[in-house]
């Protein structure tokens, strides 16, 4: 195979094998993808929902091949007169990155199959959601700027036509039409960043960058600080970081719910991996410009979000994905605190984010379960609507009132509660001792909302108690998150332990 590099090696440097093993998780996604959009043209409609069973059993067998992997020693694509120079690394990073993001891909789909069955055109649903998922698990393995790039859009493209696929919904429409144009200006930005990077180093590949960067020409080393830059302004786009955030509200509330969940959770893991990438291994050598910089981020993020939903709290007209929205949004500004940190003490405190986004990754996502399924009853999905959910639903109620009681950090949700304790951690170890208050004050904010939505469960419902029947794949959605969230919080050293084999 012929891979191109970034300077102009003789053609026999450039020819390899390729270890078709280390990128298997994103090659099935894709490849189902394309069968499943294919298969649409001959399957009857009232058979379409094999489609999404189809689609379900590629994004197993993409996590069933993690399995091999395990060692986290594999790569593929590298220069052969520089074989540390890779454009794909399979590594524990990676490996523990695209578990989350298939993962999530797979609960999404669980959730939509209902959804593709009554209300979205199925073929189209499901190529969009394994194409998107197949650039969401390429991504943490990309170790060049060019690969990064291309999955990070292979993620985003199809994540536009999945917000606005509601058809005839005007919010729908809108919703994506926000998306797109916000998606598209960081986009901008990034490779104007990554232009300005290559043009001062010569190279793509993010082992090089590092290297390159020590030495940089002074003629060229503002045009280096520049390019990186806007390549952080870019990711910034991309996790929803304030000031960078105003699209997510209404992206959440027009687009499918179980899309909704997909972009809270594997969308945000999108950005925060091509973040950690850019940072921590392309960019050290700039960490006095970027720590400070995503540190301020840090604290303007979780406070915004935070702020934002304490004012909509108290009407519960509002909408329960609008709030969810708005805890997404306080949420990154918490991942974003060990990434800071390791600006000051090193790239050890990146498992911090990786446990994080591993808590929040299953309690959020079973969160947009529950709302999934009061949303069959109340399609408004308010905060009202949730009153009286332990009469009607008291399975449901029980859950939902552990996510959220995770996502707040207070017991039973023992995980959510370790996984604030390590990121507050992150940031004393690295000196930031004004981030480590800002984020408990913030943390003693989010206890309002999440309390009162809590709270509003099991308060008796005004009328009687409306009850529709539960789809089999919600419901397994529900106990496979409950399933975790339990154990997790039992042993929280599963994911403290897992995050910390997850380092470069």
């Amino acid at each position: 195979m012929t891979l191109a590099a970034t300077s102009a090696p003789s053609a026999g440097d450039l020819v390899q094998s390729v270890d078709w093993a280390a990128i298997a998780p994103p090659t099935i996604a894709a490849v189902v993808a394309l069968v499943v959009l294919v298969a649409d043209l001959f399957v009857p409609k009232e058979r379409k929902q094999l489609l999404g069973w189809g689609a379900i059993a590629g994004l197993v067998a993409s996590i069933i091949t993690l399995v091999p992997l395990r060692k986290g020693d594999r790569t593929t694509f590298c220069l052969t007169t520089d074989p540390d120079a890779c454009s794909y690394t399979a590594d524990h990073f990676t490996l523990v990155i695209q578990f989350l993001v298939l993962g999530g891909a797979l609960l999404t789909a669980l959730l939509s199959l209902h959804d593709t069955k009554e209300r979205l055109p199925a073929g189209e649903f499901w190529f969009l959601l394994l194409s998107s998922a197949a650039g969401a698990a390429l991504l943490p393995a990309s170790r060049d700027l060019a690969t990064l790039v291309v999955a990070l859009e292979v993620a985003s493209l199809p994540a536009f036509a999945l917000v606005g696929l509601k058809r005839g919904d005007r919010m729908s429409g809108e919703a994506a039409l926000k998306f797109f144009l916000s998606s598209v200006t960081a986009t901008a930005v990034m490779l104007l960043g990554v232009s300005f990077v290559y043009a001062s180093t010569g190279t793509l590949h993010l082992t090089e960058i590092a290297q390159s960067l020590d030495d940089v020409p002074a003629r060229l080393e503002t045009l280096a600080k520049a390019g990186v830059a806007l390549t952080l302004v870019g990711f910034a786009f991309k996790t929803a970081a304030a000031p960078f955030h105003f699209w997510v509200p209404d992206t959440y509330v027009g687009a499918p719910l179980p899309i909704a969940a997909y972009l809270s959770v594997v969308g945000k893991a999108v950005g925060f991996t091509g973040l950690v990438l850019v940072t921590v291994v392309a960019f050290p050598t700039y960490a006095d410009v970027w720590g400070p910089a995503l540190a301020v981020l840090a604290a303007l993020t979780m406070t915004v979000g935070n702020v934002a939903a304490l004012r909509q709290a108290p009407t519960r007209a509002w909408s329960a994905v609008r709030l969810l929205a708005w805890s997404s949004v306080a949420q990154a500004g918490y991942l974003l605190v060990p990434i800071a940190a390791a600006a000051y003490s090193g790239d050890d405190q990146i498992g911090a984010t990786v446990a994080y986004a591993l808590m929040y990754a299953v309690v959020n996502l079973g969160a947009f379960a529950v709302a999934a399924l009061v949303a069959r009853t109340y399609p408004l999905n308010r905060i009202s609507d949730y009153r009286g959910l332990y009469t009607s639903r008291p399975g449901a109620a029980l859950v939902m009132g552990f996510f959220l009681l995770c996502l707040a950090g207070l017991p039973p949700g023992i995980i959510g509660l370790f996984a604030k304790v390590t990121v507050f951690s992150a940031a004393v170890d690295a000196g930031l001792g004004w981030l480590a208050v800002v984020m408990g004050v913030n943390v003693v904010i989010a206890l309002y909302y999440y309390l009162q939505w809590t709270a509003v469960l099991f308060r008796p419902a005004e009328g009687a108690p409306t009850r529709q029947p539960a789809p089999a794949p919600v419901t397994v959605a529900i106990a496979v998150t409950a399933v975790a969230g339990v154990v997790l919080s039992g042993y929280p050293q599963l994911v403290l332990r897992f995050a910390a084999d997850s380092l470069f």
